[in-house]
Parts: C-alpha cells; sequence; structure tokens
C-alpha cells in the first residue's frame, strides 16, 4: 500500500493505474481460483471434481467436515486424480455468483470426467450446473443426505438437474422419480477405513457418546446417569467438546460400549448414520437404536446391538457389562462385517463403476 501511495505522489496517473491493476487483481477468478482449489494429481485414468465442505458445518473452528474426512480422504486412498473445491466456503467469502463461476473455471480447466457434489445449503447456482452438463459435457453427481427429513424441503429443487442422484434413504427413490430423477443410486453411509481402524489401547470408559447433543439426547443421556451408568460424551456442545478424528478412533477403542444414539436431528425416526459403521470398523463395541434399516447390515445380538427404548438400552447397558467373552465375539464380529462390506471404498467403487460404464 505504501509503494502506491508513493506512486500516486511520483505520477497520479501511474499511480491510479496500479491501484486498478491491484484491485483486478484481487477479482480475478483465474487468480481466486488458485487460492481456493486443491489438487491431488496420480496421472490416474478417471478426474473427479469434489465439491463438499471442508470444515465442519463450514465453521473452521469447529475442526474437518465429516465430508472431508470419510469421503475426500478415501478418494485420496484411491485411484482417482482430484480436485477438491469448498463451493460453500467460496460463496460465504465471495459471494454465490463468483463462487460459482469458478467452480466452471475448475470444470473448464480441469476437465473432470465427474463433477461429485455433497452439496450443504444453497451454495450451487442451478445455471451454473447445467452450463457445466450442457456445455463442457461433465457428469453430475450429488449425494443428498438426510433425505427421510430433507427431501421436501432441499433435495427436491437440486435433484432434477444432476445427472445422478444418490441417496441413503430407499423410500426417496419413488420421490426422486416423481419429480423427473431417472439415475437414482441407493447408497448408504459407511466409514473410512484409512482413518477408522483398531488401535491397541486398553479400555478407559465403560459406556461413552460421540455426538452432538441435539433433540432428546441431554434428557436421554441424563436417564442412563440417574440409574448409575456412568456415560462420558463428546461433541460440539457437550462439556468436554468436539474432539479430533484421532481422538474419536481412540475413545471407540477406549470403550467397552460405544453408544450410538441414531435419532435424527429433526424428527424422531431413528435413521441409519455413518457412526452405525465407524464404531464397528475402529473395533468397538457398539449399541445403536433400532431400525429395521440397519437389519440389512449387521445382525444385531451377533455383530451390534440395538434398543428399542430407555429401558431396553439400560438393561442392555448392564448385561454386556457383566459379560465380557459375549461382547468381545460381538465387537470382533462387527468389525469383520464392517471391514468387508461397509468401507466407503466399496461405496463409492460402486458408484463410480456405474457412472463410468454409462456413455
Amino acid at each position: 500500500m505504501f509503494e502506491i501511495i508513493k506512486k500516486f505522489i511520483q505520477n497520479p496517473r501511474r499511480g491510479f493505474y496500479a491501484f486498478k491493476q491491484k484491485t483486478c487483481q484481487q477479482n480475478n477468478k483465474e487468480y481466486l481460483l488458485d487460492r481456493i482449489i486443491r489438487i491431488f494429481p496420480k496421472k490416474a485414468k478417471y478426474k473427479i471434481l469434489f465439491v463438499a465442505l471442508r470444515y465442519d458445518y463450514g465453521d473452521i473452528k469447529r475442526g474437518l467436515s465429516y465430508e472431508e474426512n470419510n469421503f475426500l480422504n478415501t478418494l485420496l486412498n484411491m485411484e482417482y486424480d482430484l480436485v477438491a473445491y469448498d463451493l460453500f466456503a467460496a460463496r460465504t467469502k465471495y459471494g454465490k455468483n463468483v463462487a460459482n463461476d469458478i467452480l466452471k473455471e475448475i470444470c473448464f480447466r480441469f476437465n473432470p470426467d465427474v463433477a461429485f457434489f455433497i452439496l450443504f445449503k444453497d451454495e450451487l447456482d442451478i445455471n451454473s450446473l447445467l452450463e457445466i452438463r450442457q456445455i463442457l459435457k461433465i457428469k453430475t453427481i450429488n449425494w443428498f443426505c438426510d433425505d427421510h427429513w430433507r427431501f421436501n424441503t432441499f433435495s427436491q429443487y437440486y435433484a432434477p438437474y444432476f445427472d445422478y442422484v444418490v441417496t441413503t434413504f430407499p423410500e426417496a427413490v419413488e420421490k426422486y422419480k416423481q419429480i423427473g430423477c431417472k439415475k437414482i443410486i441407493v447408497s448408504q453411509w459407511g466409514f473410512n477405513q484409512f482413518l477408522y481402524r483398531k488401535l491397541d489401547l486398553e479400555y478407559k470408559y465403560d459406556v461413552s457418546f460421540v455426538g452432538q447433543p441435539h433433540g432428546d439426547r441431554i434428557k436421554f443421556i441424563n436417564s442412563l446417569k440417574k440409574v448409575g451408568i456412568n456415560v462420558v460424551t463428546f461433541g460440539f456442545g457437550w462439556p468436554n467438546g468436539r474432539v479430533s478424528t484421532y481422538e474419536m478412533v481412540k475413545i471407540f477403542n477406549q470403550t467397552k460400549i460405544n453408544l450410538n444414539l441414531s435419532n435424527a436431528s429433526r424428527g424422531r425416526i431413528n435413521q441409519v448414520k455413518g457412526r452405525d459403521f465407524e464404531i464397528p470398523g475402529s473395533g468397538g463395541f457398539m449399541i445403536t437404536g433400532d431400525s429395521e434399516d440397519l437389519k440389512q447390515y449387521f445382525l444385531p445380538g451377533k455383530e451390534i446391538e440395538t434398543y428399542k427404548n430407555l429401558a431396553e438400552l439400560v438393561e442392555k447397558i448392564k448385561y454386556y457389562l457383566r459379560r465380557d467373552a459375549e461382547r468381545e465375539a460381538i465387537k470382533e464380529n462387527g468389525y469383520i462385517r464392517a471391514q468387508r462390506e461397509h468401507t466407503y471404498e466399496i461405496r463409492l467403487n460402486k458408484i463410480f463403476d456405474i457412472i463410468f460404464k454409462e456413455p
């Protein structure tokens, strides 16, 4: 800035030009592009543009996002050329128009085979998406989250503009068809085996819970404590605070009974959640909320344990704290099943196999 002022004094015309040049540089989308994207080249057969949150809920103070830890980190360990772009962060900093112009510039320059989105809110401009598909001829896909409560308020407004949609909620398939979606992939949450894994640690906790205290979870945890069950809680909103991925995996391994409160953040339905796979995938014993969908992925009483209500949960916690051998056998079975069938590498390979086989 001092140099610009000096130029103004020595030569006002040249000083004005220098100021204008600096301003234009700050607003140039190609200049911004190099500051925002992350490129991971491998000279692989396929190129993927990954568009999702880098930080939890878009807040750097909350640490890395679920998308970053599970999807991006898995893709980094797979055979794809990869570019990562946080569209939501760019929108927050530069505005929606600039953020979407950068998205199109990335697609033009990188020319990915697939643009893989996990949208958070309204960060994507539909016209930009259509331009990516129709002019640049890039296949697009979005992994839609929480369709059991978010379809009507979010998914239905974006899904028709993507080539492919992924849902973890089988009952949403018919809804997608009704709004004109033809290429619907039913997948499920999973876990990143490159991060979530067994650690050789001794037990430190009888019962623990890692997750946010939304809905009736505080009341539920307090009810357990009133009957003498010492539940240690971690996560954004609890006194112990949010833990890193490494710390969380340690907790899973150091806990005799990992509790998963699988109620949705909105509504009362028990949904299959990422934690249902992360705990067994890390080699931890888990008791989770009962749901019919979950039985497609694990056998209750053999690979994991489930509960229908508070009274049953209390009974099962006390039961398994007394029966080490039975608990350890279930834990090992759950770990084997998770590693064999439920990694994100397996999930993503199935999705990309469908996409890459189609013209």
